[in-house]
């Protein structure tokens, strides 16, 4: 873990010497359905430190915004996260039980989000996307979210409906 945090480090140095980040990403996929599979105390002794140095490394460098992308129920970790630096999560993944909603009533602005539109919505059609947009849309969109399905287009999904747009 310490040589990937040192790789990390001296690349993050080295690319934000060529290019203007407007944020940074983790690719952790680090929890499934029921939750994540480490527990938050493994995460918060092996993980955390290291996360920091990243963090850091990143808002020394001008990056603010840093996300972390896992699938699954990360509830239980997002407060692990944030004490690490990391600001942001996303897919979301509504399947597995990540309520945005819920996850804005509880830590506000102090947690950027992306995603977090169920896509079993797309199956069903027109309706059952505005109802799925209605729930959360009035919560969310404040300028600091961006929402999507939570992974991509069911393949079932129909190309038309993909391609609805909501008015509401």
């Amino acid at each position: 873990m310490e040589y990937l945090t040192e790789f990390y480090c001296r690349t993050i140095e080295r690319a934000v010497k060529e290019v203007d980040f407007d944020y940074a990403i983790f690719g952790e996929d680090i929890a499934y359905k029921n939750g994540p599979l480490l527990s938050p105390k493994i995460v918060k002794e092996f993980m955390v430190p290291r996360y920091k140095r990243i963090t850091r490394l990143l808002r020394e460098n001008g990056i603010d915004i840093i996300f972390i992308d896992s699938d699954g129920n990360v509830e239980e970790l997002i407060p692990l996260w944030l004490e690490a630096g990391i600001n942001g999560v996303y897919p979301l993944e509504v399947a597995a039980g990540m309520d945005p909603v819920a996850l804005r009533k509880k830590y506000g602005k102090n947690l950027v989000m992306m995603r977090g539109i169920d896509k079993r919505a797309l199956i069903e059609g027109k309706d059952a996307i505005d109802r799925e947009l209605e729930s959360k849309l009035p919560y969310l969109c404040r300028g600091d979210t961006s929402q999507g399905a939570t992974t991509s287009s069911p393949l079932t999904c129909p190309w038309r409906t993909t391609c609805t747009s909501w008015t509401g």
